[in-house]
């Protein structure tokens, strides 16, 4: 069986990660380049260690090779992916994007993977969005959710120079995928950079208001708190096993500031199953996670068959 080719652009935190990651759990993709513009960058210099072709050359040199991608896992900034897309597309290249350009659609792959298998280019949000978008789904899957806030606490030593710059990109990104993908009717982010010493793990709370109603329904709360546990356990046991809640969902009455309604709380953790930096950071394991669950299903459905059909 053929395998799909794989290029990541962008060898920061992110890039790094993800390498180690299409390297140790892919049979369906072949990790072959890792693309960066810094010859001196320590993750052009891993990425040769293992046996990929590194370039410090950019995309221009990627795209020359007589051997292109099949997939590119774009590693970058939101500004470069919006320069990037158009030129994948033209060579039929399919983008995943870990920045928060949203050239595609958003894709959570424990909500809507299934959906989106046919695009050219997939986002994958944030790692804020990967962390809090499922619990947000898991409640308005059983009740309607007005609003969905989201404050997502990452250690600062996890967080690199792509992410540092797409901070405004984070937070816009992350509150429209809470509506899209989430289902809540409105929704706002926040990220938090915490540098506290030792580095904290990821961090993420979700408020999701609720109709009132449910305070007085026992049997309502269940199958919300259901909803939320089975969600949690699919992210857990499918790509991301350092995942979980730090306590049960939690039913508040309503407040002024919630326009009367009730709301739902929940805590996560998300602890990095240390391929590049450590545990601490859970945000990087959760979007690369994400990523590769993505690139494995599209090369074995789409990729691989065109490719053993020729």
């Amino acid at each position: 069986m053929s395998k799909a080719i794989a290029a990541i652009v962008g060898p920061g935190n992110i890039g790094s990660d993800l390498m180690y990651k299409l390297l140790r759990r892919s049979d369906a993709m072949e990790a072959r380049y890792m693309i960066g513009v810094d010859p001196t960058s320590d993750g052009l210099a891993r990425a040769r260690g293992v046996g990929l072709t590194a370039s410090a050359e950019g995309v221009d040199w990627l795209l020359r090779q007589d051997e292109l991608p099949d997939i590119v896992f774009e590693a970058t900034g939101a500004r470069a992916h919006l320069a990037n897309a158009p030129r994948y597309r033209e060579l039929g290249i399919m983008a995943i994007d870990l920045t928060p350009a949203a050239v595609g659609p958003y894709c959570v792959p424990a909500v809507n993977l299934e959906a989106n298998l046919d695009q050219m280019n997939l986002n994958m949000v944030t790692c804020g969005g990967q962390a809090t978008v499922p619990i947000v789904a898991a409640v308005s899957r059983v009740v309607p959710v007005d609003y969905a806030e989201i404050v997502s606490s990452l250690s600062s030593k996890s967080a690199g120079p792509g992410t540092r710059a797409n901070i405004d990109e984070f937070t816009e990104t992350t509150s429209d995928a809470l509506v899209k993908v989430g289902g809540a009717t409105r929704g706002k982010a926040i990220i938090i950079l915490n540098p506290a010493e030792p580095p904290m793990m990821m961090r993420n709370t979700v408020f999701c208001s609720i109709p009132a109603a449910v305070l007085d329904d026992k049997a309502l709360q269940d199958q919300v708190s259901e909803s939320i546990h089975k969600m949690v356990a699919s992210i857990q046991t499918s790509y991301v096993p350092g995942y979980q809640m730090k306590a049960e969902p939690q039913f508040e009455a309503p407040k002024d500031i919630w326009n009367g309604m009730a709301r739902v709380a929940v805590f996560l953790q998300v602890t990095g199953r240390g391929d590049y930096l450590p545990e601490y950071a859970g945000n990087l394991d959760i979007i690369t996670s994400a990523a590769a669950q993505v690139g494995d299903l599209i090369a074995q459905r789409r990729i691989i068959p065109a490719k053993d059909s020729k």
